[in-house]
Parts: structure tokens; C-alpha cells; sequence
């Protein structure tokens, strides 16, 4: 399966380096594509030279900061132009660890939408902050009720999507940026009827820098899921219990456990 793993990057720059070594080696199916917002601190620049050094690791710059959901509809929209037959969505700060790539691909031999999760069984988070683990977890409760998809982890951002998934997403339609952008991919792939499923990580809080994630956008995380799920009759969707039903499994499974 040619897999396109996606990190979109502000300010990573003692990251990017070794995490491109580290994802690349996991497969010589995947390559690397990282989507810059002009981080000052030059990770574009350090982007570059390692992309003259590895022709399966590409970048895309950007003018200033536009956003999470705005860059990975960009670079997924790239994959499928470019024939990619699933993409990759992973943090740039190692709290998605490159060793669970080989997981995510397998799983999405078999599933549209396979998602790394934190909480499958119980909670695999490494070094968070006591109120950090609360508000996740109380996140994650809330998306589900509100949307009535069954993951344990609506907002973890590390998922594997296959082609198909991305094509019935419609990722031009997609109003969300931030993290609500990854609420709202899972929400229209699974309300689509596709199949997804949940393979356990663990999570480890970033080694390098800060956290991106700004209290107005925990605040408009909590909007998302109402938007989503009262704005389904624009696509025609009636019932969106059924469909949810229909189309997802849990994946308590998939790794054998």
C-alpha cells in the first residue's frame, strides 16, 4: 500500500530531523510530505535540506500560520492527485511515536479509517498533566455522545485513511480547522458507511517545544460536534445513528487483542 504519512509543522524544528529518519524507516512504501506555516524558528528551511538529501521526503510551504484542518486538506488533496492509496496524519513533536506506522498501514488493508488511540484500553498517555488527561478524556466522552461515534479517542490526530476514505470525506466541504478538523474527517468517514477501527498507542507528551492548542480552540472543539451533527441533512443523511452503526467497528481486534 503507497502511503503518505502528513506532519503539518509550526515551530518543530528540533523535532523534524530525526522524526524524518525515524518515519522513513519504518517502510520503503511511504513517503514523508511535512506542510509549513513559515515557522520561525526555520523549520522550513532545515525541511528543505533534508528534502535534497531524501527524495521520499517532501514539503510544502506555506505563507503563516493558516492552520491544522487547512493544512492537512492541502497535502491530502496533493496524495490523492499524486495517487497515494492511503495518507497518514501525525504530529511533528514525537507524541506519536513513527513505531506504530506498521500498525496503523496493516489495519488499513481491511478498514477505511484507522485510528491510534490513547484510551482503547484504558489510558496510554505518558507524562501529561493531571488537568491535561481530564479535559481529553471528557473531550472525547463529549464527541461521542454529541456525534454518537463509537472510538474511544474522537480526537486523537494519528490515523491512517485510505483513499476511498479521503474521496468520501469531501474534503473541500470540510469549514473546520484545528483540531475540530479531525473530529469532522472521522465524523463524514464513518457517516459515509466506511469502516473504522481503533489500533492502542501510547501517547508521550512532546519532547521538544510547546503545544499549539490554544483555549479557543478547545472552546470551538466543543461547538464541532453539534455543528456536525445537525448540519447532516445538507448531505442528505436522515438518519446518522444508522449509518454509524452500519459503518463502524470499534476494533478491539485489530491487533489480535
Amino acid at each position: 500500500m503507497r502511503t503518505l504519512v502528513v506532519t503539518p509543522t509550526y515551530n518543530e524544528r528540533d523535532n523534524i530531523e530525526a522524526l524524518v529518519e525515524a518515519v522513513l524507516a519504518t517502510s520503503d512504501q511511504l513517503d514523508y510530505l511535512i506542510v509549513d506555516d513559515n515557522s520561525p524558528d526555520g523549520t522550513g528551511e532545515l525541511a528543505d535540506e533534508i528534502a535534497r538529501r531524501n527524495p521520499r521526503f517532501h514539503v510544502i510551504h506555506r505563507a503563516g500560520k493558516l492552520g491544522l484542518g487547512s493544512a492537512y486538506r492541502e497535502a491530502f488533496t496533493r496524495a490523492l492527485a499524486q495517487g497515494y492509496d492511503a495518507v497518514v496524519s501525525m504530529d511533528g513533536d514525537w507524541s506519536h511515536d513513527p513505531q506504530y506506522l506498521p500498525d496503523l498501514i496493516r489495519a488499513a488493508e481491511t478498514s477505511d479509517l484507522v485510528i491510534g488511540s490513547r484510551y482503547l484500553h484504558g489510558i496510554s498517555v505518558v507524562n501529561w498533566a493531571l488537568s491535561r488527561l481530564i479535559m481529553s478524556a471528557v473531550a472525547n466522552e463529549y464527541a461521542r455522545l454529541v456525534t454518537g461515534m463509537p472510538f474511544r479517542d474522537c480526537t486523537s490526530g494519528f490515523q491512517c485513511l485510505t483513499r476511498r476514505a479521503l474521496e468520501s470525506a469531501g474534503l473541500a466541504a470540510i469549514r473546520t480547522s484545528g483540531y475540530s478538523f479531525l473530529i469532522e474527517l472521522k465524523y463524514r468517514v464513518v457517516s459515509a458507511g466506511l469502516r473504522g477501527v481503533e489500533v492502542p498507542i501510547v501517547f508521550t507528551q512532546r519532547r521538544a517545544g510547546v503545544s499549539k492548542i490554544s483555549k479557543a480552540e478547545i472552546l470551538r472543539s466543543m461547538v464541532t460536534p453539534w455543528k456536525m451533527r445537525l448540519g447532516l441533512w445538507e448531505r442528505g443523511t436522515t438518519d446518522a445513528s444508522a449509518s454509524l452503526a452500519g459503518g463502524v467497528d470499534t476494533g478491539r481486534s485489530a491487533k489480535g487483542s
